[in-house]
């Protein structure tokens, strides 16, 4: 069948479907209707329910449809407020979670390291300037995956330079992109994907940290020489010049509502270099992601975690995990209420500011989406119409279109608001 004619007889489904449940909330239990087969041409009888047998029912019927023969659903809808299950279908079953993994990224973040842990970019130098306005010395940059670092953050590090009346640097400059490892790209990313490189020296987020340096010291009359060398600060005989910093708060909010993927990996990258080993890898970054899985109770050997963006396509994860996560966040407050103000808001702003504009839905969900190749996730929290707090995930893998498979999403976010 044409996609065209899936969707008009999935549009025409989902909209009975809509309607009767909106009707029937007037309705007693002795009451009849009747909700639409998912064929668009039969009709079965059906008595109204009490909630949340009624989403059960609705969502029964929806994800019924034939046309989830040819591609995979996986939801999980979680009331908070009684801790108790409404509604799953092949939650445990293992899929891409696109972007949807950077909420794993996230809460490890918020409770490893705290909303308020600093991104930091450092200035050293091994001498002080002399009376003659020379430095007769070393300066190094030791990078902080910053990708907020930008013009007013590289005016202070050579304004702290200049202050002293610097007119020379009589030395070596030196870069210490000792935060990672050297790889420029993370582990699954296709060659196409023409993502940003991952350095731990940024400017404006991009790779151009050491140019724009020197253009500034050319800028205030400073001379130097006209290169650096890679290598670590040392730990010794070096003063601390200027030192510029964001918060993990700062960085999350593009992480999620616009879900930046150098925003994310910032994050991830972060987490490894608390061992306090130079050039740690991504492996010890997803340790930290799987310790968190091992204090939810789930075994991280049934999962996989490649990177903290999600553009990896090694990184596998199940609706009743990250439900199980968003359950752990709902349950401390001081990581919920860091997370779910970062989180797009249906309608109105991030990835989710031209979806859900009207209905239960608008306004109501906060919620992370996600987007690969055939890949469409979507996972978060909504307010049902009786005051229950929900969280849920919904999967959707091998689709043809991203906007069928935001139809679907945007119609369970409606019911689980709106019913």
């Amino acid at each position: 069948m044409p996609l065209r004619h899936e969707m008009k007889r999935l549009i025409l489904t989902l909209s009975l479907t809509l309607v009767l449940a909106a009707s029937a909330r007037g309705m007693t239990q002795n009451d009849t209707i009747f909700i639409d087969a998912a064929t668009g041409d039969t009709l079965r009888p059906a008595v109204q329910l009490p909630w949340p047998q009624n989403l059960s029912a609705a969502l029964d019927a929806l994800t019924g449809d034939e046309m989830f023969q040819r591609s995979l659903l996986g939801l999980m809808v979680w009331d908070l407020t009684t801790d108790s299950l409404v509604y799953e279908k092949n939650s445990h079953q293992l899929m891409r979670p696109a972007s949807v993994q950077k909420l794993l990224t996230s809460v490890t973040a918020l409770k490893d390291l705290g909303a308020a842990y600093q991104f930091q970019t450092r200035l050293y130098a091994t001498a002080r300037t002399d009376k003659d306005s020379i430095l007769r010395g070393d300066i190094y940059i030791r990078g902080g995956f910053d990708p907020r670092f930008g013009s007013d953050d590289m005016e202070s590090f050579v304004g702290a330079l200049s202050r002293g009346g610097l007119k020379c640097i009589d030395g070596r400059i030196f870069a210490d992109v000792s935060l990672k490892d050297t790889l420029k790209w993370g582990k699954g990313w296709c060659w196409d994907d023409e993502e940003k490189t991952l350095t731990p020296l940024l400017y404006n987020g991009r790779d151009v940290f050491m140019k724009k340096f020197f253009e500034k010291l050319d800028a205030y009359g400073i001379s130097h020489p006209g290169d650096y060398i890679y290598r670590e600060v040392p730990l010794d005989s070096v003063w601390l010049l200027d030192e510029r910093s964001h918060t993990v708060d700062q960085i999350l909010v593009r992480t999620l509502k616009q879900s930046d993927n150098l925003y994310a990996e910032s994050i991830f990258y972060q987490l490894g270099a608390q061992d306090g080993q130079p050039y740690p890898s991504a492996r010890l970054s997803a340790a930290r992601i799987e310790a968190l899985q091992r204090e939810l109770g789930l075994n991280p050997d049934d999962y996989n975690v490649a990177d903290g963006s999600g553009l990896s396509l090694y990184n596998y994860a199940t609706p009743h995990e990250i439900v199980t996560l968003l359950r752990y966040v709902w349950n401390h407050e001081e990581i919920y209420a860091h997370l779910v103000t970062a989180l797009p808001i249906a309608g109105e702003d991030g990835t989710l500011k031209n979806r859900m504009k009207g209905g239960a839905a608008h306004g109501n969900v906060q919620a992370k989406t996600g987007t690969l190749n055939s890949v469409s996730t979507l996972a978060g929290y909504t307010t049902a119409p009786n005051g229950h707090r929900l969280c849920f995930c919904i999967m959707n893998q091998g689709i043809r279109s991203q906007s069928w498979a935001h139809g679907i999403q945007d119609a369970i976010c409606e019911m689980m608001s709106g019913m």
